[in-house]
């Protein structure tokens, strides 16, 4: 699970009159044509998300690996030709994301893994055409998104990793067209939490413990160079 660490308002690889251009031949492969995908998305939620894990692993010969996650939205989007994607997720003031993970961990004779995730918009655009222009708008209202993991971990052989984070509005996007217009706008009003405690005894290998809380985030990738 990675988390994005660059978050924006607005970012224009050029004039934004191409959102107008998209059929004029330029970028769609020839005057008159209509190749390229067009996506219109919107997605609202309203009510709550908790996902709850009690677990308890013991003696296993190979790894234990425990994953827990709520979200309100998510989108994924990836396509291979010149793209317009138009992108809405809107989570409402009645709404609470949760996600709670308990466990006991013991004699492992492989690494351990816990990972753990709140969030309450999530959007991931990757395009590989001539022409890729996004417009993202995001905003959380929820009560929180907020993430918690209890464990003790004791006498494993390999490593121990503990990972948890909690996001308002997640935006990615990736792509190496030549022409790549970007316009993002997150609004959170959520309380973002994530906690974690652990405990940690007698490991072979090494150990990390990692918590984050963030209301807004993006990452945006233009491979492109010229």
């Amino acid at each position: 699970m990675a988390l994005a660490t660059l978050s924006g308002t607005c970012a224009y690889a050029q004039a934004t009159e191409q959102y107008g251009t998209w059929n004029d031949g330029a970028y769609a492969g020839g005057a008159g044509s209509s190749i390229g995908s067009q996506i219109n998305t919107s997605q609202s939620n309203n009510q709550n998300n908790y996902s709850t894990l009690f677990g308890n692993i013991d003696t296993v010969a190979g790894d234990a690996a425990v994953q827990g996650s709520a979200g309100g939205n998510t989108m994924d989007i990836t396509t291979m030709n010149n793209t317009m994607v138009n992108n809405s997720q809107t989570v409402g003031a009645g709404s609470s994301i949760a996600s709670d993970v308990n466990v006991g961990i013991n004699n492992i004779g492989g690494s351990v893994g816990i990972q753990n995730q709140a969030v309450c918009n999530s959007v991931s655009v990757s395009t590989d055409p001539t022409f890729a222009s996004t417009r993202n708008f995001q905003q959380c209202n929820a009560a929180d998104p907020s993430q918690s993991i209890n464990t003790t971990i004791t006498n494993v052989a390999g490593d121990a990793a503990v990972m948890g984070s909690s996001m308002g509005n997640s935006f990615e996007a990736d792509s190496n067209a030549p022409n790549m217009p970007i316009w993002n706008k997150q609004i959170n009003n959520g309380a973002v939490n994530s906690t974690v405690n652990a405990n940690i005894y007698n490991v072979g290998g090494s150990t990390s413990l990692s918590s984050s809380a963030i209301g807004n985030t993006g990452q945006i990738i233009h491979y492109n160079t010229n």
